[in-house]
């Protein structure tokens, strides 16, 4: 009679209650780190209220928002199940110092072009256009925000020139349909919160939006890293 074949014991660290606790300590370093990051122009936001004539000023309040996401994006992405390997903050701190740059160049230009979007909607009353011009206008934005999620999941993650980053996010829109539309659900839970409940609720979701997204984002990840990487 054989005797059962024993399992070897698994190591400390490797359990599903192990790999639990190691995602809960990323997703709560990182939602710190990211807080820490964005505390000046949450500050300035607050200080500016909500007129809509304060929109161009909220526009530069939200400059760091594009470094902080990359960041943010490359500390999940490299985010470890071992508890005794755990380093968010380390990874976090290098995702902003690699990628910060980078993510200006993507993110300053869509901030300004939502912020002209916003503007003319939050003033549609005054240009004197069409009502389906404001439905236009809202697509288009939509567009740009969707373009722009898998711009930051290409930059966090990715070192390609500007150019070619917007290129292939552009690509990215059509060519991955889920994807595109699992960033759309995001943005549309995010907004959501936003006017169901409270600004601040978007934020204190941010990390586990930006895992979900880079979770939809895999078949993008995967194709970059096997046709557009040496």
């Amino acid at each position: 009679m054989t005797g059962a074949v024993r399992r070897p014991a698994r190591a400390f660290g490797e359990g599903p209650l192990s790999r639990g606790c190691a995602l809960v300590h990323t997703l709560l370093t990182v939602e710190v780190l990211l807080l820490v990051t964005l505390a000046p122009g949450g500050v300035g936001l607050f200080l500016l209220g909500g007129d809509p004539g304060n929109l161009p000023l909220a526009a530069v309040c939200l400059v760091p928002v594009g470094p902080g996401v990359a960041a943010a994006l490359y500390a999940l992405h490299h985010r470890t199940g071992d508890l005794t390997e755990l380093r968010p903050a380390r990874a976090y701190w290098r995702g902003l110092r690699l990628n910060s740059r980078a993510a200006l160049r993507i993110w300053v230009p869509l901030l300004a072009w939502l912020t002209v979007i916003a503007y003319t909607l939050t003033h549609f009353a005054a240009t004197g256009l069409p009502g389906w011009w404001a439905a236009l206008l809202a697509a288009v934005g939509a567009g740009a925000l969707l373009w722009g999620a898998h711009a930051f999941v290409l930059t966090a993650l990715f070192t390609f020139r500007t150019v070619d980053t917007a290129r292939l996010a552009a690509y990215f829109l059509l060519r991955h349909g889920r994807a595109t539309l699992g960033a759309a659900s995001l943005l549309i839970v995010a907004g959501a919160a936003t006017l169901w409940a409270t600004e601040v609720l978007p934020l204190l979701l941010a990390p586990l939006l930006l895992l979900s997204l880079l979770h939809t984002g895999r078949p993008i990840i995967a194709e970059t890293q096997e046709d557009f990487t040496v």
